[in-house]
């Protein structure tokens, strides 16, 4: 049922297998790999604000607390410019975000991901020759407004390429390389912190090497055929549709089906941004923005961006906080391949609402070791089977996350967003998430000071509501084609009463055959 327990009847929606063609499968990677950037910054951000080099030269208050042995454990790393190095990506990341919608339209799916990868390699080059902290804080911006387009782009790409049977595995891609970049960056972090004065700006500008792959890459995938047909491109879309789809597959029946979606949706508007927010898009809208609001409110971005830098709080050595980050980050990239077999097999939801209950669980077990180690003076020695263990829930968390709220944030907007509100609503998606993600970051070594372990009852409670909110508002669906997506609000128990509102022009797929 398209719906879920709470679905009023059963689906609606027409399926259809598809080819997975080698083709397609290259394509895809080739558009996921985009997830590589982001990932190689999540995971780089953390491990170079603890090499001792790096804060001497732009933060040596921070170092100055690190060598103070009576130092609150939960405090050492609260600095606002700290964190500002790591979090003001995401303000240039929200704005371009935002931005991107409308180049989207002009460029194509394709087009955007060149322009990201470019504006990153900009932002690398500032960030690894940076001799002040304004050039630091420059860079970072650039950066964010790659990732910003890269995101925007890539999973809507990875949507609209992929045939209907396999679209949650190969969406799943991109999360899978930003595991991978995270992995990379840990890697990266461990090398770089033996190379003495200049193992940061190695760190940093390693990053280049995955900005290279997806920018080159990217000009050799042909552009969606949804994307093309959009900008009156039909000829072009027919080719990139056949190249996907593979000859034995009736692409013209697709092909005119597009058309014909792509007709109604430039009759009904011309204004995504303000269209999305009519009532019969009110489950778009919702989701879209809640969605990614809710992945960052797991505390699985702070786990990474500053696991180096938790685990050296409570006891580890330097070396040793980084092998935990790398490990951590080994565990969150083979539970995204888990993801990408089983979510095409069990649906979208129940990984949902395992990942939550796994997240929420260990959440708890780690706010009572903290709360019986460290207290709140935060001042005691943290024995080493109490790390041990902390280290384990924390690898927990991270494969929860993998298989559920990490890939799925990704796969679940950018296919339920029909195409005239498409851009706009993978703006809506990522800016949410920009947004979220740049005020958990700032305020997290803040928060971690001063609600000590209760930081940890703080994501749990968190955990808990979304999972409430996905048993009770997010639909299945698992193989359903994105022009069929209207039957899975006409089924729900909740948003038929939006969709079915008899004042709006119905644009639903079967009206258009």
């Amino acid at each position: 049922m398209s719906g879920g327990p709470f679905s009023r009847e059963g689906s609606g929606g027409r399926k259809e297998d598809g080819a997975l063609t080698a083709s397609v499968i290259i394509i895809c990677i080739v558009a996921a790999s985009a997830g590589l950037i982001f990932g190689y910054d999540v995971g780089i951000s953390g491990g170079v604000t603890t090499m001792e080099p790096f804060l001497k030269k732009f933060f040596p208050s921070v170092l100055k607390k690190m060598g103070d042995a009576k130092q609150n454990q939960y405090c050492i790393f609260n600095s606002q410019i700290l964190t500002l190095f790591t979090s003001s990506l995401y303000i240039a990341g929200l704005i371009s975000s935002l931005i991107a919608g409308r180049v989207t339209t002009a460029t194509g799916r394709k087009g955007i991901l060149i322009i990201g990868g470019l504006v990153f390699l900009a932002g690398t080059a500032l960030n690894a020759a940076a001799i002040n902290v304004e050039m630091l804080i420059l860079g970072r911006l650039l950066l964010g407004f790659g990732i910003g387009f890269t995101n925007q782009a890539a999973p809507v790409y990875l949507s609209e390429m992929a045939p209907p049977k396999w679209r949650g595995a190969l969406s799943s891609g991109f999360q899978l390389f930003l595991g991978g970049g995270v992995v990379f960056a840990t890697f990266i972090n461990v090398k770089a912190a033996g190379m003495g004065e200049n193992g940061w700006r190695v760190a940093l500008g390693c990053a280049a090497f995955p900005a290279i792959i997806m920018t080159v890459g990217a000009f050799f995938i042909p552009d969606t055929p949804s994307s093309l047909i959009q900008r009156g491109l039909v000829h072009e879309a027919r080719a990139s549709l056949n190249q996907v789809r593979g000859v034995d597959s009736d692409t013209e029946a697709e092909l005119n089906d597009l058309i014909s979606y792509n007709e109604a949706s430039k009759a009904a508007t011309q204004q995504p941004y303000k269209t999305i927010f009519q009532r019969r898009y009110r489950p778009h809208l919702v989701l879209t923005a809640i969605i990614p609001s809710f992945q960052q409110l797991t505390g699985i971005n702070i786990v990474a961006f500053y696991a180096p830098v938790l685990f050296r709080s409570i006891g580890f050595g330097a070396g040793g906080a980084l092998i935990g980050a790398l490990i951590l980050g080994l565990v969150n990239l083979g539970s995204t391949v888990v993801s990408a077999i089983v979510v095409d097999r069990f649906g979208r939801r129940v990984l949902f609402l395992e990942g939550g209950i796994q997240m929420f669980l260990c959440q708890l077990a780690l706010a009572w070791i903290l709360a019986a180690e460290l207290g709140t003076a935060g001042t005691a020695t943290f024995s080493k089977s109490s790390a041990i263990l902390v280290l384990i829930l924390m690898c927990s968390i991270s494969a929860a996350f993998g298989w559920s709220w990490g890939p799925l944030t990704w796969i679940v907007p950018s296919e339920i967003l029909p195409m005239e509100v498409r851009p706009a609503g993978q703006g809506i998606c990522i800016a949410s998430n920009f947004i979220f993600t740049f005020i958990l970051a700032q305020l997290f070594l803040a928060i971690l000071c001063q609600m000590k372990y209760g930081v940890f009852l703080f994501y749990a409670a968190w955990v808990l509501l979304m999972t409430i909110f996905v048993a009770l508002f997010i639909p299945e669906t698992k193989g359903l084609r994105l022009q069929s997506m209207d039957s899975i609000w006409q089924n729900h128990w909740f948003w038929y009463r939006y969709v079915e509102d008899p004042s709006i022009n119905n644009l639903s797929y079967a009206s258009i055959n």
